[in-house]
């Protein structure tokens, strides 16, 4: 079993949702991200999801993209990432990590030599957002190789007769993008997530977590009465980038996302409990 499989078993078992944060590797800074990845943890993180810098975040709305463009300044590659990852690993060997990026930086090392960095740094799973199934398969073939789970997007505009060919090729965790657009935009319609889950739960088992649009713990709560996960990124990173913009230091700021997360990590719990 994998660590995100062992994570899910674990909170079905508990009647309980996953609360997955995601933040960009070195935003704000190098130095701070391992810490702030283990303070996340401990404000009540499951899994933890951590962006690759990309010069191109195609998926991702202005804050997101602007924290990319942060972590390129400090020099951030796909290395580093990973050598974060090992960090993070010489003290917690339990909380899975997913490392979200783009295709090119993974074709460029090679997906044979990209599967061995990221088993021996302790990375649980991939989301690739610009490779589809169609071509994944050499990737998948390495992954698997190291028991590494491969995560896939589904949107509200992916077609039904497409939503088979995309879970036939994933493994770990659905991620449904819970609006059209890119990260942070548009409005969170509980409803209409809950009846296309429905289309994605008729064609897998695995746990279908989702994101985009997840703003606070209202938003959490009501997307974990109809989901196994809720995924939240561009809240924390403005969070953070507001409260340095405003001249706090970066623990300060790193205090300010924590408090969110805790939030809504309440708000995800008390739907879980049926409350």
């Amino acid at each position: 079993m994998t660590r995100l499989s062992t994570c899910f078993d674990a909170l079905r078992a508990d009647n309980r949702k996953a609360v997955i944060p995601y933040i960009v590797a070195g935003d704000p800074s190098r130095e701070g991200t391992v810490t702030l990845m283990h303070r996340l943890v401990d404000a009540g993180a499951d899994i933890v999801e951590l962006g690759v810098p990309f010069s191109d975040p195609m998926s991702e709305g202005p804050v997101i993209q602007k924290g990319h463009e942060r972590a390129l300044a400090n020099g951030i590659s796909l290395r580093d990432v990973l050598a974060m990852v090992t960090e993070f690993r010489e003290h917690n060997t339990d909380t899975p990590v997913v490392v979200m990026g783009y295709a090119n930086p993974v074709e460029r090392m090679g997906y044979a030599s990209f599967a061995d960095a990221c088993a021996q740094a302790g990375v649980d799973g991939l989301i690739t957002v610009d490779l589809p199934p169609e071509e994944v398969k050499p990737l998948n073939a390495e992954l698997t190789r190291v028991s590494i789970d491969n995560i896939f997007l589904i949107s509200p505009t992916t077609p039904e007769a497409r939503i088979k060919t995309i879970v036939e090729s994933a493994s770990g965790f659905i991620y449904y993008v819970a609006v059209k657009g890119v990260t942070g935009a548009g409005h969170l319609d509980t409803a209409e997530v809950f009846s296309y889950m429905s289309k994605i739960k008729a064609e897998t088992a695995l746990p279908v977590c989702v994101g985009f649009g997840i703003k606070d713990a209202a938003s959490a709560s009501s997307i974990a009465s109809v989901a196994d996960g809720a995924v939240v990124g561009s809240a924390l990173i403005d969070i953070m980038a507001q409260a340095m913009a405003d001249g706090d230091t970066e623990q300060t700021a790193a205090d300010h996302a924590i408090a969110l997360l805790a939030d809504i990590r309440q708000g995800v719990d008390h739907v879980s409990r049926g409350n």
